[in-house]
Formats: C-alpha cells, structure tokens, sequence
C-alpha cells in the first residue's frame, strides 16, 4: 500500500531506476574530463632541481658533508723555500691582511688603544728548531703565518688573528681538540705573562670546553681577557671564533709565575710573544 501511495504521489519507476552512488559518480566524471598528462614536466622540474641541489652541495657541502665526506688535501710541502711555498704564503698574508674583522678592528674608534704585534717574527733559528709552535707546527698546511695580535695598552685583553691549515686535523678535515688547546694555552699564556709582575709565567691550570667543530684551513679569532691579578697568579679567560662570532672553543686558565722567575733571562721570552719594548723614563732634563 505504501508503495502504491509513493508511485502516485512521486511517479518515478523505483524498480527500474538503477541506484548510483555519489562518490562513484564523481569519480567517472573526473576522470572523464581529466587533462593531459603533465608527467614530462614534473620530471624536468625534478631533473633540474637534483642537477642544482648537487652542484650547489659540490661547491658549498653542508658542515655535516664535510665532517663525514672531507675533501681529499696534499700533505704540506718539505722544502719551504720553494717557489710556489713562497707564493702560498704571500697570498695568505695578503688574505689575512685584508680580513673585514681586521679591518673593522684597526679603523674603530677605539683603535689608538691598541697596539699590534706579529710573534715569533723575531726568534732566533736555534730556538726556534725546538719550539712547538714556532718551529714544528710552522709552514704551509699548518701554522703558516705568524699570527696578528691586537692587544690593548693596558694589557687587558687581546685579539690574535690565525690562520688553520689542513694539516693540523685530528678527524680529517677538522682541527684536532689538542691543537686548539695549545693555542688557547700561548694566547692565555700570553695575556698572563705581560700582566705579571716579573713578565714570567707557567700554566697551573687549563680548562677547555669545545662547542663546535673547527673546519681546517679558515681564519679564527683568539679573543683573551684579564679576570683577576693576586700577587704571583692570574686568572685569564678565551675563547677561538671563527671569522663570523661562531664560538668554537671556551678556556679559562690559572697562571702562576714561579719563585725563580728573577734569575731567568726573560728577554728571548718577550721577543718571542711579541711584547712591546718598554719606553724608558725621561731624565729631568728631557722633561724640561
């Protein structure tokens, strides 16, 4: 009765009226009016942009690349007199010269303050042959420069500027944590000695605290400052940046000059740090 009531109300043919679903129905008409396949050019898209991810990866890798993946280097050279050891060393000075970071530092405001100093620009040869730093880790793909150090007058605090060379790695491609600690070791030493009052100091204690790797062959800043000054000992603080304020390394260190430091001939010590030459006092009648 229901049924009959529907079909005279409604006159539709339930029976014969096959039952479509909605979501089925869309389905046939999307893909009836579907477009040309863009296949092609979604894969020339992707062709080109692995070809630029790889050459940009080749040119500049990303540190974890370089950590993992180091690029292979030759060792350093034996004969440093050679034509192209000299040549290196040339246009690495000359980079090194022309740093923005040194640069910005020579023109400050502030700059009258400081004074600059190139160590172990004046070691005699026969100390030098045993000197670790001077003689040792010095040449191309190692320490090739003397380093540059910015130094207030007042001995406060002190800038050095350092070339890292490939060979000085512990994990290739990275400088090894040792080295990192004897440069902090001489820059700290440095700050120590000049402050003491017999200009001589021995390293009592080091504390280092590495936060990040330091790529090889790049130029890093060793900045020092003067924390306290009792009697005999010295507390200094550093820390290596690389040329963007990246800190790599964080030292503190206690010095302590030795009771026998009067009798020691201090003089080849200073010639070697760089320490400035002391003006002697005017006489009376200069003064006048």
């Amino acid at each position: 009765m229901l049924l009959k009531r529907l079909q005279a109300r409604f006159p539709i043919n339930f029976r014969s009226q096959p039952f479509i679903s909605p979501i089925f129905t869309r389905r046939l008409t999307t893909e009836t009016q579907a477009g040309p396949s863009r296949r092609p050019h979604f894969l020339f898209t992707g062709i080109v942009a692995g070809l630029g991810l790889y050459l940009g990866g080749a040119i500049y890798p990303p540190q974890e690349l370089v950590f993992l993946y180091p690029r292979h280097a030759p060792a350093p050279p034996s004969d440093l007199t050679s034509p192209d050891v000299i040549a290196y060393t040339e246009s690495l000075e000359q980079q090194l010269q022309n740093l923005p970071l040194l640069q910005k530092v020579r023109q400050a405001e502030d700059a009258d303050e400081w004074y600059e100093t190139r160590p172990y620009t004046n070691f005699p040869e026969d100390r030098r042959v045993n000197n670790l730093t001077a003689g040792a880790l010095r040449g191309p793909g190692k320490l090739a420069l003397p380093p540059v150090v910015r130094a207030k007058r007042d001995e406060s605090e002190a800038w050095i500027f350092a070339h890292l060379g490939r060979s000085l790695c512990g994990h290739d491609g990275i400088i090894h944590g040792g080295l990192l600690a004897t440069l902090l070791d001489e820059s700290l030493g440095r700050l120590a000695i000049v402050n003491l009052p017999e200009k001589v100091g021995v390293t009592a204690t080091l504390s280092l605290t590495y936060k990040a790797p330091t790529i090889a062959d790049q130029f890093v800043v060793i900045k020092t400052s003067l924390q306290e000054l009792q009697g005999r000992k010295i507390t200094v603080t550093g820390r290596i940046e690389d040329l963007e304020g990246k800190i790599l390394v964080e030292a503190s260190a206690l010095f302590v000059q030795p009771k026998y430091s009067g009798m020691l001939n201090k003089r080849p010590l200073h010639e070697a740090l760089g320490m400035p030459t002391p003006i002697p006092p005017l006489s009376d009648a200069e003064n006048l």
